[in-house]
């Protein structure tokens, strides 16, 4: 059983290295091209409108804008995802691959609530005005 098994050192550790040092150079190009919505100390008597919260966090905020219900889909999908390796009807697979044929549900579901969130990012960043109304 072992003889089928490739050794994990030294190629797998050199291309998660690799892979380390390529998204650290691209975060670090897109937090110089979108800084950090840092503003200057705040004030009592000047309330900046809209306030947005971080990047990564104006999804959120994009849902809860809707209604303060909305964010129980994000509590129940973050919970799904935790507890993803313990849900029954999991294939064990001995390979990575993308999209196995045993796991197209989860793939397809973990892509959705990636473009998801994308998504809402986009539309909070760019598209909120004032009063956080909705402007193209």
């Amino acid at each position: 059983m072992k003889d089928v098994f490739v050794k994990s050192s030294p190629r797998f550790f050199r291309l998660l290295v690799r892979s380390a040092l390529l998204f650290t150079a691209l975060l670090l190009v897109a937090a110089a091209l979108c800084p950090a919505p840092l503003q200057e100390a705040a004030s009592p008597a000047l309330t900046p409108n809209p306030v947005k919260s971080a990047w990564f966090l104006l999804w959120i905020q994009e849902l809860v804008s809707w209604s303060r219900l909305m964010i129980w889909p994000v509590i129940v999908s973050g919970t799904l995802f935790f507890f993803l390796p313990w849900l029954p009807g999991q294939m064990r697979t001995h390979q990575a691959s993308w999209f196995a044929p045993g796991q197209r549900r989860i793939a397809l579901l973990t892509l959705l609530v990636w473009s998801g969130i994308v998504i809402l990012t986009l539309i909070a960043m760019f598209l909120r005005g004032a009063n956080w109304a909705l402007i193209f």
